[in-house]
């Protein structure tokens, strides 16, 4: 029989809507409880935070992912048949083709790329009075996703390809005419990846030999069989889409720079030394995913609570990257924490917890901790900007979040790369 406190209300759906990033830890706190019972959209489910509830949810002998989103999250950041939605070892198979392009060598070369097409960007936002960095450092990410992947992108096609991707991660957790819109987006960029798939192993279009492209299109699952080209298509999409998700986190890079700016000052006389503290702090302290849906595959026992076999769990990511046993004075901004972090999977947890190859943690972490190190140097080192007055504040109660403005830039300016120290 569990022991574990339920919310007082009757359906908490629209509480989670209304409190976003909180609504789990502020439970928590009320009810002095890690775990809580409460009802979403009619249906029971189990609430969690901390690192030792990221560990057991990152225990796929415990929990699936399969029926854990709404439908409609579920069509915009997976669709069916991805990675996310398998277990066991057809999991396990998938995941090692996605690891097998997180090389050293992988990552290096989306550095390259990254920087070439940020500073074609810095060179057309000179020409602009104001330029909000949210929306134009998603096109910059989508342009370099797609070299990556070894996407074909016309440069005319780029504005159109972001507006898909973006109105997807958008749109995950909301309902209304903006996620049908950004379904038909979705089936519309699903249709181009589909063609080049198809059109690559017919061998009408080349891809880059140990792209991505070129690895998904040839990949055959267990059973020996090369993926429907419409899953291909949602595997292909399942890196563009989260490469493009991290403009939000170049938007809070750009604004702990701006709110901090003795480490601006530092990286740009070329101390890296701290470099990546800072992305990791970045990415603990600021709004990235709220919470991650699971399902138990089995009956089990936990922390009080019989877990029942199909139940229905949220794991609270921000919550648990802001639990105070786990970070001190977690809401300071503060990235000497991680000098000598000793990474903990189920502690820092913005993209997941766990294993990456034998669990379900994002397999782009790696290239993320990448790209942001590099839009340091850039922002610090090969610009100038102004931050005219604007609404910075971050709403926890909108996901995803993200500084109310954008994060406007006024008279950009480039200004040749500086030795790194």
């Amino acid at each position: 029989m569990s022991d574990i406190p339920h919310a007082a209300t009757l359906d908490d759906s629209l509480a989670l809507l209304r409190e976003g990033y909180t609504y789990i830890s502020r439970r928590c706190d009320r009810l002095g409880s890690d775990l809580f019972t409460a009802r979403m959209m009619l249906t029971p489910v189990t609430c969690m935070r901390g690192a030792e509830a990221a560990r057991i949810f990152y225990d796929n002998d415990r929990f699936t992912r399969q029926g854990a989103m709404p439908q409609i999250t579920l069509r915009l950041l997976q669709d069916k048949g991805s990675v996310q939605g398998l277990d066991g070892a057809a999991h396990r198979h998938r995941k090692r083709m996605f690891m097998g392009m997180m090389t050293p060598e992988a990552l290096a070369a989306m550095e390259v790329l990254l920087a070439r097409r940020w500073r074609e960007a810095v060179a057309r936002w000179e020409e602009q009075g104001e330029v909000a960095l949210l929306p134009a450092s998603g096109e910059v990410l989508t342009r370099a996703a797609c070299d990556w992947c070894g996407v074909p992108l016309p440069d005319e096609e780029a504005p159109e390809l972001t507006r898909e991707l973006a109105a997807m991660v958008e749109n995950a957790g909301s309902v209304g005419p903006g996620a049908l819109v950004a379904l038909g987006l979705r089936q519309r960029t699903e249709g181009r990846m589909r063609r080049l798939v198809e059109r690559v192993r017919a061998g009408e279009e080349r891809a880059p030999a140990g792209s991505p492209l070129a690895v998904i299109a040839a990949h055959a699952d267990p059973d020996g069989r090369l993926l429907d080209s419409t899953v291909a298509a949602v595997e292909l999409i399942n890196l563009l889409r989260p490469l493009l998700a991290v403009n939000r986190f170049i938007a809070f890079v750009a604004l702990a720079l701006h709110e901090h700016p003795e480490w601006r000052a530092r990286f740009a006389d070329g101390d890296e030394a701290d470099l990546e503290p800072f992305v990791q702090e970045v990415r603990r302290f600021y709004p990235f995913f709220p919470v991650i849906g699971g399902r138990a595959r089995r009956p089990f026992e936990w922390s009080g609570h019989a877990f029942a076999e199909g139940e229905w769990v949220l794991l609270d990511l921000y919550g648990t990257n802001h639990d105070a046993r786990l970070w001190p004075e977690p809401e300071q901004f503060r990235p000497e924490r991680f000098r000598d972090w000793p990474g903990d999977p189920y502690t820092l947890i913005p993209q997941g917890a766990g294993d990456f190859l034998q669990g379900h943690r994002c397999p782009g972490e790696w290239i993320t901790i990448v790209i942001l190190k590099q839009v340091v140097r850039l922002l610090c080192r090969e610009m100038r900007f102004e931050v005219p007055p604007q609404d910075l504040s971050v709403s926890l109660a909108r996901m995803p979040a993200s500084p109310a403005s954008g994060f406007i830039m006024s008279r950009v300016r480039g200004k040749a790369p500086l030795p790194v120290a």
